[in-house]
């Protein structure tokens, strides 16, 4: 009870001594002499603060005498450092959502709503609206020291990513069995980072259209990449290029053979493959690289030269090559039929390829072999002279399904012929009223096989084109940044696995079957969002996006699927 009297009779703190000197002198109407006499000052003091106590309005006397107290939650102060790191980044033009991220990498879990105040209080206007490729070059000009990658730690915890997206992937990789292709695969490992660890985080950057890793750096710094492939973070720069260094072919080969009898079990893979060569540029001096035709560019490069093979009904593709050369290049349509004996696939029942994929000679092996193949003959001035001699009577109408569910109608005339170099029979089928000048000559050793069947699966060839084009602007094939052709083969490896991953992804979402990977990443898994993680599971939070309840439907049948690599957590 003394304690509480000495509290408002014998004050300590400055205000308070003078708040109660004040009311002993206005309140209790004590004089002036008797008031600091109590409490200890002069009189002249209590005249001066009497003085300047009248001057004071409501707001003024409030904050002397009567702190007023914050409502809500006590603001958390951090350090100097910190604060300085988030306004840095904002000069940079990074959204609250990608500060945060970069955050998280540092370790300091600061809310999103403490960078947004910090910012308003230090006058940073609203970014405006950017589009796309300006917000990707702005987080790649963004350069924060990275943290080292190391294996996930278990504790509970909760961190922003700005890949969040590619986490969708994840379930496809469980339930498909391609975590354990790459545990068991001849790729080598680190002493830091597994195997599956390794390759994943080639995966994440391919997933998440990154420029070649030598561009810049900033997905060092984002949490949700590294989670995908059970890290931190993803590795720096030079992790990914040493580690590229000791990939050989026979590692590639023996990979791109077990997914291909993965996707056969699958029921991903049809009778029919198509092949194509893609020109792979490299934008260096090395005098060493071939010039080869590239479609995209039309005209001739100094470039690594790439065989692909592709299911035409799935778009999955089965087979990469880019150790090919002018002098062997005729003969990978007899290397890709051994690769698929070898990965235990049944002889292929029809292979479809340009005129210049192989020689007339390769194509007897490949009918001495009993595989069926559709290709264009090459046509020069006598050939053309011959099929317009061509009586009327060997020409017919016929209507070849297109695109859309339409038709159209071609002029063909379906021949026996003697083929040079071939040596043997072989069916022509000249076709014309397509656009161009020149008949289109097609050859096949199928001679049972309808017209509008042949035209039909031949038209279908063009989708391996397609592909390669997305594959060189999606994947970033056109930005090696190595003239060493064995490091091209495992890019070129990772593509294929990320590939075929949108295409497994892609049929699974109604409407989006056909969709290219730049339309699925654009669409629906580039997004922000939060991981929580406990011993259990982990709850991936994604923010609002049109399109994203098709996505989430599709990941619904994955809810209890166990990762290993994550821990085993769902």
């Amino acid at each position: 009870m003394d304690t509480t009297y000495n509290f408002f009779d014998n004050p300590d703190y400055p205000a308070h001594k003078q708040y109660e000197a004040l009311r002993a002198y206005f309140y209790e109407k004590l004089s002036a002499r008797e008031t600091a006499k109590r409490f200890g000052y002069t009189e002249n003091s209590i005249y001066c603060f009497a003085s300047t106590f009248k001057q004071l309005d409501k707001k003024q006397l409030e904050e002397r005498f009567f702190a007023p107290s914050a409502i809500g939650r006590p603001t958390k102060e951090y350090g100097n450092n910190t604060d300085q790191l988030i306004i840095a980044l904002r000069k940079k033009y990074l959204s609250v959502s990608d500060i945060k991220a970069i955050l998280d990498t540092q370790k300091q879990s600061i809310s999103e709503t403490y960078i947004y105040k910090l910012i308003n209080k230090e006058g940073f206007a609203r970014l405006p609206r950017r589009s796309k490729s300006t917000k990707a070059d702005t987080l790649s000009q963004t350069k924060v020291p990275a943290p080292i990658a190391t294996l996930l730690g278990y504790g509970d915890e909760m961190f922003n990513t700005m890949n969040v997206g590619i986490l969708c992937f994840i379930p496809y990789i469980v339930d498909l069995g391609l975590d354990k292709i790459i545990t068991n695969s001849l790729f080598p490992e680190t002493k830091t980072i597994p195997k599956i660890s390794a390759i994943l985080s080639f995966v994440a950057l391919k997933l998440s259209n990154v420029r070649r890793y030598t561009a810049d750096d900033l997905w060092c710094m984002d949490r949700g990449s590294g989670f995908f492939a059970g890290l931190n973070v993803l590795p720096k720069t030079a992790w990914f290029s040493s580690y590229s260094h000791r990939i050989t072919r026979k590692m590639n080969m023996s990979f791109l053979k077990e997914l291909c009898q993965l996707w056969q079990k699958a029921g991903l893979l049809a009778d029919t493959t198509n092949l194509d060569f893609v020109a792979v540029p490299y934008w260096g001096d090395d005098s060493h690289l071939e010039n080869n035709w590239s479609g995209t560019r039309h005209k001739a490069l100094s470039s690594i030269l790439a065989a692909i093979a592709q299911d035409p009904d799935t778009g999955i593709i089965t087979y990469g090559d880019t150790t090919v050369r002018h002098d062997n290049e005729s003969d990978v349509v007899v290397e890709f039929l051994d690769f698929y004996k070898e990965s235990g696939k049944q002889n292929i029942s029809y292979l479809v390829f340009d005129s210049k994929f192989t020689t007339y000679e390769n194509l007897s092996k490949l009918d001495d072999n009993k595989t069926k193949f559709i290709t264009i003959r090459r046509r020069g001035k006598n050939i053309v002279d011959e099929l317009n001699q061509l009586p009327a009577s060997l020409w017919k109408k016929v209507r070849v399904q297109a695109s859309g569910n339409k038709t159209r109608e071609l002029t063909v005339a379906d021949q026996t012929i003697l083929l040079k170099g071939y040596n043997k029979n072989i069916r022509q089928i000249a076709v014309t009223g397509h656009g161009k000048i020149k008949p289109a000559l097609i050859i096949t050793n199928d001679f049972e096989l309808g017209v509008e069947q042949v035209l039909r699966k031949y038209a279908r060839r063009w989708l391996v084109e397609k592909s390669i084009s997305e594959q060189t602007h999606f994947f970033h094939l056109n930005k090696v940044s190595s003239s060493m052709v064995i490091k091209v083969d495992f890019d070129l490896t990772m593509s294929i696995l990320a590939h075929n991953l949108y295409r497994v992804l892609a049929n699974d979402l109604t409407g989006y079957e056909h969709s290219t990977p730049q339309t699925l990443y654009e669409k629906l898994i580039n997004n922000n969002g939060n991981i929580e993680v406990s011993d259990s599971s982990a709850l991936v939070y994604m923010k609002k996006k049109r399109n994203l309840p098709e996505l989430l439907s599709a990941m619904k049948k994955f809810e209890k699927t166990k990762v290993s690599w994550l821990g085993g957590p769902r």
